[in-house]
């Protein structure tokens, strides 16, 4: 029997961070050299490293959140009709204990084979999904994302990445540290105390920058996509942010100002903010001034791509 109209070939991508889940579902091309089109991209802030990822476990609450979240997922892809997964976790199921038990119930649950990756490798990908969207050029540029466990810095052009290190620094790891305070303001004290372990944390990649000088950052994650949020004064979906967005270094700072400035309700009220995300995007913003302090660069561009348009570009590479 021939079918004039073979089934499409439905891919989900899952990316399974600290703070968020992702799942992005494309309908593959038939030719070759056509672009996958994007049938749903959605996300989930799971706080998986809540409570927990200091400590070295995924805490109850954090586990029964992602299970719930995988099974919301699967009912997606089988509105969507996905015919292949790609599930790919980070940080909080590398570094903690019952992160493989995490795995092993998910397949159980929901039949998703989760691929748990090293910092490399998450660095690499997020690497090849930022180029998907920004055009980085011949110079070399500094790549950054921010997530909850783990943060990569990527040192690439276009063509070649020159140094890439993920460093265990996340931004609830740095939350855990350096904002334990419930009442929501983060005293100069707080700023200090976190610059100065980003100093002796992040050596090996302020000697990276002397060698590459790199001439611009562009960041990628959930904090990048927030500070273009905020630029825009209003927070928009997955779905509506573009690929790339030139954050104002003017915008960043007035940003930044009011992040340090206020208590929780102050924050949450900022336009353009998720009330989950406003404290972490207090230490989030103290770390990307710093990496503007040690590189003196001023030019910030946003990716709403990262580590799944990665995998998806490596995929359709083959």
């Amino acid at each position: 029997m021939h079918h004039a109209h073979p089934h499409p070939r439905r891919l989900a991508l899952i990316d399974m961070g600290t703070n968020t889940f992702h799942l992005l579902i494309v309908e593959m091309p038939t030719t070759p050299g056509q672009k996958p089109v994007v049938v749903l991209r959605t996300k989930a802030g799971v706080r998986l490293g809540e409570g927990g990822i200091s400590q070295g476990i995924i805490a109850p609450a954090a586990y029964d959140r992602a299970l719930h979240t995988l099974a919301g997922f699967k009912e997606e892809m089988e509105l969507h009709s996905v015919t292949e997964v790609r599930a790919t976790a980070t940080s909080a199921m590398r570094v903690t204990k019952n992160g493989p038990d995490l795995v092993r119930d998910i397949f159980e649950q929901t039949g998703i084979q989760v691929n748990v990756i090293s910092g490399e490798r998450e660095a690499e990908l997020i690497c090849q999904g930022v180029r998907q969207a920004v055009d980085l050029g011949k110079e070399s540029q500094l790549i950054m994302d921010i997530g909850g466990g783990s943060v990569e810095f990527i040192i690439a052009n276009q063509t070649t990445i020159f140094w890439k290190q993920s460093f265990e620094i996340g931004a609830q790891r740095l939350l855990d540290m350096f904002f334990p305070d419930p009442s929501g303001v983060f005293p100069a004290a707080a700023v200090e105390a976190e610059q100065q372990y980003l100093g002796t944390m992040l050596t090996p990649l302020i000697e990276a920058v002397r060698q590459y000088r790199p001439v611009g950052i562009v960041g990628a994650s959930g904090s990048f996509d927030s500070l273009a949020d905020m630029q825009a004064g209003q927070l928009r979906t997955e779905a509506e942010l573009p690929p790339c967005t030139e954050l104002a270094l003017e915008s960043f700072q007035s940003s930044y100002r009011h992040l340090l400035g206020g208590n929780h309700e102050q924050r949450k009220a900022l336009p353009g903010i998720l009330p989950m995300r406003a404290n972490m995007m207090v230490v989030a913003t103290v770390l990307i001034d710093f990496v503007l302090g040690i590189t003196e660069i001023t030019r910030i561009r946003a990716s709403a791509f990262a580590l799944k348009e990665g995998v998806l570009a490596e995929i359709l590479a083959v």
